[in-house]
Formats: structure tokens, C-alpha cells, sequence
């Protein structure tokens, strides 16, 4: 397999072989062209959880291949899953019908907090090793800082030693926040990646980008939260003040993550498109999607060696985001997912 065109980030011209599961400039006898154009690093969904019909409701095999299949069809070679329903089958993530993946397991939080049905709800005395545990085993936990508004938010001295824990265990920790309290107390322990983060003070961002805590502002599906009306005051004061704080979380230097947080699945360009309108530039915001995304979970993008992973438009994204919504051809594992309309 061969692709050809300009790759981003930096649109230089390049001309690309599969060998098997990397990428390589040195030609493969027999590979034919599959695609030529504007070429992206195989796309990143860094906060999706795919699987389950509804909140609180069980992981369900069918449903989840349809989300999966959804995400590579926009583009998406790659998800982050931070919370899932269940332990998914030892096909998701390596199979044909899956992007490549990494997940949190369930998620892990206060008693009488989050969804019903979802999640594992430890006494704070053994929260951090609940979370190194699951850290240990896929790689990623996931705590839940703070839920409906004057819940009691985790204490610092529980999430820093969760921190702890789940890095000696050789894993990351992946926070979710909506208050400005949860927010505090996330960058404040040293998270690896706060999720959502509406309410943050702006002035912990320069904090964040120094000791490398990542934002998933999940802004889309914020933003459509606000637009559908009847929120209560704290949401809507949070979810206003959200495409600001990611403008300006890019502008801090903090690593920030596209993830789409909503059903259905493969809307990964809502969330570029999103940022974009909030006043992030838009190379950072494919980069959030791509380049940026693949280089923060440990993967390579367009050069020799890299995972085969690729997104060919047939226009630059850059000068016109709707080809977002049309890629041509979708490579992922050096195999031909989709081929679009030529």
C-alpha cells in the first residue's frame, strides 16, 4: 500500500509505504497508490466511550463495534477511552473493525456520585490502589474529582497519592472535573490529563503546561449542552467561560487533547471544528486531533517507522475544515479501513 500527497503537520511533500504495520519511504515492490492528497497522521478521539446505549447502561458487543467502526470511518485510527462500561473483548483495539486503543476500565469514583450502574466506587482509603491497580493493567485509570454541584470533591491528599500509586505502577491518571474545586485539586495533585475541566481557573493553566497535564476540554458536546437550553446557573457559567479556557489553555502551552464525549461515535471534526471557532488556531487544532494527540499517547505520525496509520483529504484541512467530514481514504495498521468518494 502507497499514499502520496502532502503530509501534515508541516505539508511537505511525501511519498509513503506500508510495510505491514509501519511506514517506511523506501518502496515496497507491488504496493499500488490507494490515495493521494492532503495527508493527516491517523486521527486521535482522546476522550470517547464507545459500547453502551446510554449512561449506566452495559457494555454491549454489537454496540460497540458499531461505535468503533463509526471512528474509523471519520478518520479516527486511534481512541482513548477513559471510562467504559465494562472490560471490552480482547479484540477491541487490535481488530479490523476497532482503531487502535487504550482505556481506563471502569471508572473510579465517590459513593453516590456518577451514574448509576457505571463505575467502582472505593471508600478514599483504598481509591489510589483501586487506581494503580486498573493503571497497572491497561495502561490508564480514571477518577471521577467531582460530580453534581456541592458534592464533597476528592481530597488532594487522596488524588496525589492515587498520582502516586498509578506511576509507580508504570500508568497514567486521567481525571474528570466540571466544578472549579475538582479542577484545582487535579492539576494541584499532578494528573496526567484533566478531562472536561469547565470551571478551571486560567490561572493554573501555566502550571499545567510545566509539570505536563494535559486538557480534554471535550468542547463540542459542551458547547451543544449550552445551545440546548434548561442547565442549571453553575453549568451554564462553566460551559460559557469553556471556549475561552481552551483558546487559552493552547496559548499556556498546555498539551490539549480533541475528544468528543458524545454519541453517535466518528465526530471528531465537531470537536476540531469547535476549538476552532473558540479562537484555537487551527494548525493546534488538528494537531489536538492528530500529530499532538499520536505524540502525547507514545505514537508517531508521518515518517519512517511510525505506525501506519493515515487520513488522505482531497483538500488541505487547514484552508477547509468540511473535508474533515470526507476523508478519502482511511489507513490504519498499514490496511486500507475506508475509501471515499475520489
Amino acid at each position: 500500500m502507497r499514499i502520496r500527497g502532502f503530509g501534515l503537520p508541516d505539508g511537505e511533500s511525501i511519498d509513503l509505504y506500508a510495510d505491514g504495520d509501519r511506514w517506511t519511504s523506501d518502496p515496497v515492490p507491488g504496493a499500488d497508490v490507494v490515495a493521494e492528497g492532503w495527508i493527516l497522521p491517523g486521527l486521535v478521539d482522546a476522550h470517547t466511550h464507545p459500547g453502551a446505549a446510554a449512561p449506566g447502561a452495559p457494555l454491549d458487543d454489537e454496540i460497540l463495534r458499531d461505535d468503533l467502526r463509526a471512528h474509523l470511518r471519520s478518520g479516527v485510527a486511534v481512541i482513548r477511552s477513559p471510562g467504559l462500561a465494562g472490560d471490552p473483548p480482547d479484540w477491541f483495539g487490535h481488530s479490523d473493525d476497532s482503531p487502535r486503543a487504550s482505556h481506563a476500565g471502569p471508572w473510579i469514583a465517590q459513593h453516590d456520585q456518577f451514574f448509576d450502574g457505571w463505575g467502582r466506587r472505593p471508600g478514599l482509603d483504598d481509591l489510589p490502589a483501586v487506581a494503580a491497580e486498573q493503571a497497572s493493567r491497561t495502561g490508564w485509570a480514571k477518577v471521577v474529582a467531582d460530580w453534581k454541584f456541592g458534592d464533597p470533591v476528592i481530597p488532594l491528599e487522596v488524588l496525589r497519592e492515587a498520582v502516586t500509586r498509578v506511576h509507580a505502577a508504570g500508568g497514567r491518571l486521567a481525571v474528570h472535573s466540571q466544578h472549579p474545586e475538582g479542577g484545582r485539586v487535579a492539576v494541584e495533585a499532578g494528573v496526567d490529563s484533566l478531562e472536561h475541566g469547565m470551571g478551571l481557573d486560567p490561572e493554573l493553566l501555566s502550571r499545567m503546561a510545566v509539570q505536563g497535564t494535559a486538557l480534554t476540554p471535550t468542547l463540542s458536546v459542551i458547547s451543544r449542552s449550552l445551545a440546548e437550553g434548561g442547565r442549571a446557573d453553575w453549568y451554564v457559567a462553566g460551559a460559557s467561560a469553556h471556549p475561552a479556557l481552551t483558546a487559552a489553555a493552547v496559548e499556556a502551552g498546555v498539551t490539549v487533547l480533541a475528544g468528543t464525549d458524545s454519541r453517535p461515535h466518528g465526530r471528531i471534526g465537531d470537536e476540531i471544528r469547535a476549538m476552532v471557532t473558540a479562537g484555537v488556531p487551527v494548525h493546534d487544532a488538528l494537531g489536538a486531533a492528530s500529530w499532538t494527540a499520536r505524540t502525547y499517547l507514545g505514537l508517531g505520525g508521518l515518517n519512517d517507522g511510525a505506525p501506519a496509520d493515515a487520513v488522505v483529504y482531497g483538500a488541505d484541512p487547514r484552508h477547509d475544515l468540511s473535508v474533515l467530514d470526507e476523508p478519502l481514504a482511511v489507513i490504519v495498521r498499514g490496511r486500507l479501513i475506508h475509501l471515499g468518494q475520489r
